[in-house]
């Protein structure tokens, strides 16, 4: 595939949406004067994180009563071209984030073993930019419109830990964009294997009298190391602020545009004879996906006397829209089941929702209460994914309407959360959320039966944490809580037995998670440790996947314990380390039959397989880590170099732990320069070189594929060049 270079593609108007356009034109009021400042590099002291995710305000890391991280400005920018959170989430322990290299299904993220069956899109988190969600109300999300390169950092807290979060059981993934401080301008290129091309542009202005504008494009294509796996993707990304004396009022536009090819997974034996390879039903389908994605979201905060026991109000409104149509490598006898929906998906979502929250503060306590609303309208239709028949068929076209219908999700919550300071060395935390999930199928194909229906999913989860100051350097703490995590509409949408309609015998998953954690600060070394178990009922499982399309069933009880280990330690000025270890058992304590092949009936042999209690669930792996090793140049102190290590263990492919991914170890080596041009001025280059002893592994997995197309392959070794202007004007 031949594509303009992004360079070109950035000087074309008639390539660019409105909101790229509105971006592009507000950078002239960037060139006003500003003194000069400083620019951070990567190589800086770092101090303790201040995070706000699952708070009730601004805490240091080592104050909280759970398990959080904090991925910050610098390892974004050191990770790679700031395309993938897989880039520079491995310093996280208890999550792996897998690079698929299949722009059309996104990223493979889990938490504590939560999202690992997922066959597309982000599931068992919840995931916000800037305060707004990422996840839909049905609780499916994305996040490739992440805007990495404006992040300030990423924080990731694992586990159902704060009641200011629902409808999720491995936690949060927040991204915070950064605050502008100072007028500034920065363009970057970047170019590596595979034919990665990125240009970006960034620009940030105070505009007087508490106002500022700040924003980012991107425009990225790439041609991918196996045929069938090219991508463009063009984002847009622009946030107005203003704060007076107590109001503080933040708008911020998002906008994505994506197409991807799909190539498919591997079997076993296309992996061993050749990783680069491409199933042939990729390129004979013409397997693809294409993305629009707008979004824009409001908040208002406002601060009260601190007379008064309310402390501050805030008001979040969101609203988007987001159209996907993809094709599918399903037969045409296939589909000649009057019930199929069909090889063509194709839907346009709707979706808003407003959060509005109080807090309260007294002597030693702080009090959060809030209400959340959120609904979700899908227009999903299936169309069949060729037209004619014999020697006048064509694969990979839209053809007859075989699905029409309306999806819709709606949530209603409510919730507290309090911290209390019970002593100057005790803190505890408790809290509550109480919802509803709706889920309404109405059904407009009526030439196969009338598949509406609706289903409800209500729930109350508590929440409790308690932290002990032990020591000037050492706190301990131990969280409880009930995680819930309802089906999606994805995966109500197809049932295992490859007929249409709603799959009305999914239920929620419920769960137990307990954690015991200690932090050690003391000097240049920090240290994190956290052991967690974790019971759920009802876990939802992958039935079967074929031909792009996935179905689910739940599994029964599952246990997850493990033990998470992340650590810094600055050995000296010029010199730090730093390590992130995940150990994760994970296994199903039901036996159940599961999917061998398509159609499937659950209740039959055919088709079907039993899997024995005790089995690892499939999508997991029972170890995991990441060290990384950074330090000044010997010939430069502008220069900054850094070897990295990454380790997976063996992943099931299947519930049947029939066969497994290998486990295996990566290396990569970086290198950043920075020159200062001038007092206002500065140019950065950074050189990354991944996989640095080229082995070909498996990146991520495809669980339970009826095709037996388990495994999608990593890049071998790959190179990344990276240059970025800024200047501060």
């Amino acid at each position: 595939m031949i594509r303009p270079s992004p360079l070109r593609r950035l000087a074309s108007p008639a390539r660019l949406s409105p909101l790229m356009l509105a971006l592009l034109g507000a950078l002239p009021c960037t060139v006003a004067a500003q003194p000069a400042a400083t620019v951070p590099t990567s190589a800086a002291a770092d101090l303790e994180p201040v995070v706000v995710t699952g708070t009730t305000r601004e805490r240091r890391l080592a104050e909280l009563p759970y398990a959080i991280s904090a991925v910050g400005e610098g390892a974004l920018r050191d990770s790679g071209p700031m395309i993938n959170l897989s880039e520079s989430m491995a310093r996280v322990p208890g999550l792996v984030v897998a690079n698929r290299h299949n722009h059309a299904q996104d990223l493979q993220i889990s938490s504590r073993g939560f999202g690992a069956r997922a066959g597309f899109g982000v599931r068992g988190l919840r995931l916000y930019a800037d305060g707004i969600p990422a996840t839909m109300p049905d609780g499916q999300g994305q996040v490739a419109h992440f805007d990495l390169a404006g992040a300030e950092r990423v924080e990731v807290l694992r586990g159902p830990f704060s009641a200011l979060y629902g409808n999720a059981s491995g936690g949060v993934i927040a991204l915070f964009s950064k605050p502008v401080r100072e007028r500034r301008f920065e363009i970057g290129l970047d170019a590596g294997s595979a034919g990665l091309r990125q240009g970006r542009v960034g620009f940030a202005a105070p505009l007087g009298e508490g106002l500022d504008l700040s924003g980012n494009l991107s425009d990225m294509s790439i041609d991918g190391f196996r045929p069938q796996s090219g991508a463009e993707r063009r984002l847009a990304n622009l946030r107005l602020n203003w704060k007076g004396e107590r109001d503080r009022i933040t708008l911020a536009l998002s906008d994505q545009n994506q197409t991807a090819d799909d190539p498919l997974g591997l079997t076993r034996a296309q992996f061993e004879a050749d990783p680069d390879q491409t199933a042939a039903v990729a390129t004979q389908y013409d397997t693809r996906k294409t993305i629009r994605q707008t979004q824009a979201g409001a908040s208002w905060t406002r601060q009260f006397d601190a007379a008064g026991a309310l402390s501050s109000t805030r008001v979040s409104a969101y609203a988007g829209s987001r159209g996907v149509s993809q094709f599918l490598a399903i037969a045409p006898a296939t589909q000649a089941n009057a019930r199929h929906g069909g090889g063509l998906v194709d839907f346009d979502r709707h979706y808003d929702g407003l959060d509005a929250r109080a807090l309260w503060h007294w002597d030693r306590v702080d009090l959060t209460t809030g209400l959340s609303l959120e609904r979700q309208k899908d227009n999903r239709q299936g169309h069949e994914n060729y037209t004619g028949t014999g020697a006048s068929q064509v694969l990979g076209v839209q053809g007859r309407l075989r699905r029409d219908e309306t999806n819709r999700a709606d949530t209603r919550e409510a919730y507290a959360q309090a911290d209390w300071a019970l002593a100057d060395a005790w803190q505890a935390s408790a809290g509550v959320r109480s919802g509803r999930v709706r889920m309404q199928v109405a059904d407009r194909y009526l030439a196969n039966g009338d598949d509406s229906g609706e289903l409800s999913y209500r729930y109350t989860n508590p929440v409790a944490g308690l932290r002990w100051r032990a020591s000037p350097a050492w706190t301990l703490h131990a969280a409880a809580a009930l995680g819930h995590e309802s089906p999606t509409l994805g995966e109500l949408a197809y049932r295992p037995d490859g007929a249409s309609g709603f799959n009305t015998d999914l239920k929620a998953q419920t769960s137990r998670q307990i954690e015991l954690g200690a932090k050690w600060r003391e000097g240049a070394l920090s240290l994190d440790a956290t052991v967690f178990h974790i019971a759920t009922d009802d876990e939802i499982g992958v039935a079967t996947n074929a031909g792009g399309r996935s179905s689910f069933r739940n599994v029964g009880a599952t246990r997850r314990w493990g033990l998470e280990l992340g650590g810094a330690w600055r050995m000296q000025p010029g010199l730090r380390a730093q390590m992130a270890l995940s150990l994760l058992h994970a296994s199903y304590q039901d036996g159940f039959r599961t999917c061998t092949g398509v159609p499937c009936t659950l209740s039959s042999a055919t088709n079907t397989a039993a899997v024995p209690a005790g089995n690892r669930i499939a999508g997991t792996q029972p170890a995991s880590g990441f060290v990384e090793l950074a330090g000044v140049a010997p010939w430069s102190v502008d220069g900054e170099w850094g070897l990295e290590a990454l380790a997976r263990g063996r992943t099931a492919v299947n519930d049947l732990n029939s066969d497994f991914a290998a486990g295996h170890a990566l290396f990569s080596l970086r290198y950043r320069h920075r020159w200062t041009l001038d007092a206002e001025g500065a140019l950065e280059l950074l050189a990354r070189i991944d996989n640095l002893v080229d082995r070909r592994v498996v990146g991520s997995v495809i669980v339970n594929d009826a095709n037996g197309r388990h495994f999608e392959p990593a890049a071998g070794r790959s190179a990344l060049v990276s240059l970025r202007y800024s200047r501060r004007f």
